[in-house]
């Protein structure tokens, strides 16, 4: 059994499993972000490139005086002398260059930054700072109280160079810019050396060997800012087309709301345009076939004036049903519930389309369970939801077979009616189309009557303003079953029967 459900107002049913369409997607957004994230010289990302390495050195404006400051306070202590002060006021001095640079930058609007100009200005930024650290790096101690002053010196760089490769990862070159003539110059002082010791020399290679390292380390992380910029990029664009389309929907909604007002209008006021002279007809033509005012001369007029009057009486059931589902999809059927038992109304129901069903000889088997309680709801609705249930029962029977209707006690609580047939069958990709709006199975139209596809639209519709389920079970060639669920807080609970005694006495006091 395939059990399908439709809140479809619309046959046209849009098919969105294409997983090929989502894959060929992902990867047009991967290609795309591999393009993003590796294309060099891209003047947009530039721009934030050189915004972020502004923000990164005004953040961390203090970071490297106050390390050059503990620097000089250990060469003080350690008695190099006060040329160590003279480098450190020469370095702090690059570094607030560079931060004035920085700060420029910052308050500069991203759109009218000069991507060249200000690349320059920054690595010329970084050249002057280095030119500090290179004189700390040529810096000699003869009367230090340590004997690997040298080394303390690389120790010094290379905490420097690593924490610049993080500082301006953003900029690339900031760090080779920096670094390659201080290293240099150290490298030289050792090897100038007439007393160096082979831990300088190790500490020379070290710092040789870091440069690149260093610089690698900070080419990962600018990359790493690339993409994080054609994320936010992508974030940014996706918004956008978020917000358009939001836009969109809700202009298309304000423009179905006027639709739907429209039509209400349309059906309101064609309704009382429709049912007056189609009552002309169905009067007129009733009068005419049972020859009221005297007998037909011509028997083909009489025949003529049964089918007038039999397609006026389908024109205004059909009516009837539009402007009822039109009612219910726009939420202004109103529901008349009042205290009334299932089991009468399906027994009622069946009594009426007995005739129908041996015509077709077909037998309607009921089985309803006992002692069910009534329920509060809308008596009307499911006579009207009982009678299409039957009506599509036994029009899609097949000539000897049977439809079993029963009423009974759902698991939950509830209570539901259920009519099965033996005909064709539904192929579960027509389901959807046959509880839609004017929607019908291909096999049922060419193996029975047409209908105007209302029907089951409308039992839909009524069941979930009761607030219950409508399912429907069907399987090619074994039949359909249908079956409309209501709630359990529907039910009506009996109150016990008071004693007798209780009875006669409030009696008395009414007298």
């Amino acid at each position: 059994m395939a059990l399908q459900r439709s809140n479809a107002t619309d046959k046209n049913i849009v098919d969105r499993t294409k997983a090929h369409r989502n894959s060929d997607v992902a990867r047009a957004v991967r290609r795309t972000r591999d393009r993003l994230a590796q294309q060099a010289g891209n003047p947009v990302y530039d721009r934030e490139l050189l915004k972020l390495h502004a923000r990164a050195t005004i953040n961390t404006a203090l970071a490297i005086p106050l390390t050059v400051m503990a620097v000089t306070a250990a060469g003080l202590f350690v008695g190099v002398g006060f040329t160590i002060v003279a480098w450190a006021l020469v370095t702090i001095a690059c570094y607030g260059g560079l931060a004035l640079i920085a700060r420029r930058v910052d308050r500069t609007e991203t759109t009218e930054i000069n991507a060249k100009k200000v690349r320059r200005a920054f690595l010329f930024g970084h050249f002057v700072s280095g030119i500090g650290w290179s004189y700390f790096a040529w810096l000699a101690c003869n009367e230090c109280q340590i004997d690997q002053f040298p080394v303390l010196k690389a120790v010094v760089l290379l905490l420097v160079m690593a924490a610049t490769a993080i500082i301006s990862s953003a900029l690339s070159g900031a760090l080779a810019t920096t670094f390659a003539l201080p290293v240099g110059i150290f490298a030289a002082s050792v090897a100038m050396s007439s007393g160096w010791q082979p831990v300088e020399a190790i500490m020379a290679g070290l710092l040789v060997i870091s440069l690149p390292f260093f610089s690698y380390v900070a080419g990962h992380l600018h990359s790493a800012s690339v993409m994080l910029l054609s994320f936010r990029a992508e974030k940014d664009g996706l918004i956008a087309e978020l917000e358009t389309a939001k836009a969109m929907s809700d202009e298309a909604r304000r423009r179905a709301e006027e639709a739907n007002l429209a039509k209400s209008r349309f059906l309101a006021t064609m309704s009382h345009e429709l049912r007056t002279p189609l009552n002309a007809i169905l009067g007129f033509s009733e009068v005419m076939a049972n020859e009221v005012l005297g007998p037909l001369q011509n028997e083909t007029y009489r025949d003529y004036a049964k089918d007038i009057n039999g397609s006026g009486r389908h024109l205004l059931h059909l009516i009837n049903e539009i402007l009822d589902l039109s009612r219910i999809e726009a939420g202004r059927y109103q529901l008349s519930e009042e205290p009334m038992s299932l089991e009468a109304v399906v027994e009622e129901c069946c009594h009426l389309m007995e005739l129908k069903a041996r015509n077709k000889d077909i037998r309607l088997v009921q089985q309803f369970e006992p002692n069910l309680p009534r329920i509060f709801a809308d008596e009307r609705s499911l006579r009207q939801v009982t009678l299409n249930l039957l009506s599509n029962a036994v029009k899609f029977a097949p000539s000897g077979s049977e439809v079993r209707v029963r009423v009974g006690w759902t698991a939950g609580g509830g209570q539901y009616i259920s009519v099965k047939d033996n005909g064709p069958g539904i192929p579960d990709d027509e389901i959807p189309v046959v509880l839609s709006a004017f929607g019908q199975g291909s096999i049922a139209i060419k193996s029975a009557e047409q209908g105007t596809g209302l029907g089951l639209p409308i039992v839909q519709g009524l069941i979930a303003l009761h607030g219950g389920e409508f399912q429907l079970h069907s399987k090619l060639r074994e039949g359909t079953e249908a079956i409309a669920i209501l709630p359990p807080y529907r039910i009506m609970e009996e109150l016990p029967a008071l004693p007798t005694e209780k009875v006669a006495a409030a009696g008395g006091r009414r007298r």
